[in-house]
């Protein structure tokens, strides 16, 4: 029976949707053009120009601080809460799994409002710890749903195991369930750090004066008019994450493999 060829059609269709215009950022970061409008040539012009914008460095400096303490409180606050939803079961715990998938269904600039209301209230100064305590607020959730996924198949007589051969709690903790749980543990925390590194709209209603990270600055360059400083600094962007997604799947494949 002859095959369809719709389904592979259908697929490059979308991986052409999806990384076509990723693919025009990036050749467009080597036009010589000002404007990218016609191409004047292959040129490192703005590459050599982003590396001494002192205020994207800053502001990338900025992201990459919220980003990395952030990513570290919501893994372990991601983590606790997961293994509390999966190990004790009641009524109250439905109200916590809602507030834990509150943040992930709720519109980023009602959470933002809401934040800056918040921090205005109780007389918080807005500035970068406002939005590292944003972001840890939205992390979190994220970092328990993928451990949690991760629980559903964990075989808990493993634990009763290391019980029964002389492990306390902390010991069957320490060498059996969290290095089973360390693959998912770290992709919450990658996904964590992702979000926290790309988040705008919250970042703009509870950053402050001074308090200025990458895509708020990539926002302010794009009203003011620099095409070819956002396509090359987009371009490492896009170098760093696949890097960092690469790295982190060697990982999980090493931890397999062994």
């Amino acid at each position: 029976m002859r095959r369809s060829l719709f389904p592979y059609l259908a697929t490059a269709a979308v991986l052409t949707f999806l990384y076509l215009p990723v693919l025009v950022l990036v050749i467009s970061s080597f036009n010589g053009s000002r404007f990218g409008g016609t191409w004047e040539g292959f040129s490192l012009r703005w590459y050599i120009r982003l590396a001494h914008e002192r205020d994207i460095w800053n502001a990338f400096g900025n992201t990459l601080l919220i980003a990395g303490v952030a990513t570290v409180v919501a893994t372990v606050l991601g983590t606790s809460a997961a293994l509390a939803l999966h190990h004790w079961r009641s009524r109250l715990q439905q109200v916590h799994y809602a507030l834990i998938y509150l943040p992930l269904v709720v519109p980023e600039i009602l959470t933002g409002i809401s934040l800056l209301l918040f921090f205005v209230a109780l007389g918080v100064r807005l500035g970068l710890f406002t939005i590292f305590l944003a972001h840890v607020s939205f992390c979190v959730s994220y970092v328990a749903m993928v451990v949690l996924a991760r629980l559903q198949d964990f075989d808990h007589t493993l634990i009763e195991a290391a019980r029964d051969l002389g492990a306390n709690g902390w010991q069957a903790f320490r060498s059996v369930l969290l290095p089973l749980l360390a693959p998912g543990i770290a992709a919450g925390a990658l996904l964590a750090f992702t979000l926290s590194v790309d988040d705008f709209v919250i970042s703009f209603f509870v950053a402050g004066p001074g308090a200025t990270t990458l895509p708020i600055r990539i926002y302010s360059m794009i009203k003011h008019g620099s095409p070819p400083l956002i396509n090359a600094l987009s371009t490492l962007l896009i170098v760093v994450t696949f890097v960092a997604v690469w790295a982190s799947q060697e990982l999980i494949k090493d931890r397999r493999a062994s």
